[in-house]
């Protein structure tokens, strides 16, 4: 069975909901997902390094603050040095996700900044590989609605509870998009 990791770091629970749907989509296909959270400092355990190192995939998830990941994120982006070093993570799947409370909010800059760390660590990184829905009869609630080809995006206002938002199509599309991980990971095996 694959392994896939999903790290992330979330501030007011909107980006968990993301994760939770992706980890979904993971099983679904066959799959064993652990979520990883960057705790409140920037932090993860080692034992989550050592699940990072076991993995299969790792899916990056960040909410977008300010046009980019997180500061914790990025504390922990600087804190794979180690892995880095070792190439630990070289040949691994990777994908990301993001969440901001507008339609557009720079979310591509956050999934710009999660390909090239992947980059760096020479991993592979699998995209959302799903259509866009952008005719006149689009819903909100239709799957890739937020039109993201990169990564996953998803959207949440800025007063909405985690409860609220993700709004169902977005978390609908996180699925998806944790299936086709799982998929794509299954491929490389």
């Amino acid at each position: 069975m694959k392994k896939v990791a999903i790290v992330y770091h979330s501030g007011y629970g909107h980006t968990t909901k993301a994760a939770e749907a992706v980890q979904a989509g993971v099983a679904a296909n066959g799959a064993a997902a652990e979520l990883i959270l960057i705790d409140a400092e920037g932090n993860i355990t080692e034992a989550q390094w050592a699940s990072l190192a076991a993995a299969d995939a790792i899916v990056f998830g960040s909410p977008t603050y300010m046009g980019t990941v997180s500061w914790q994120f990025k504390k922990f982006a600087d804190a794979s040095s180690k892995p880095w070093y070792h190439q630990q993570w070289k040949n691994k799947i990777a994908a990301g996700f993001t969440n901001s409370a507008t339609m557009n909010g720079d979310k591509l800059s956050t999934l710009q900044y999660l390909f090239t760390f992947s980059q760096q660590h020479s991993m592979i990184w699998v995209g959302t590989g799903l259509m866009p829905s952008n005719s006149k009869a689009a819903q909100r609630n239709d799957i890739n609605y937020v039109g993201s080809f990169s990564g996953l995006m998803t959207q949440s206002p800025s007063d909405s509870s985690p409860e609220e938002g993700p709004l169902p199509g977005d978390l609908e599309t996180a699925k998806l998009f944790g299936q086709r991980i799982a998929e794509v990971a299954k491929k490389f095996s």
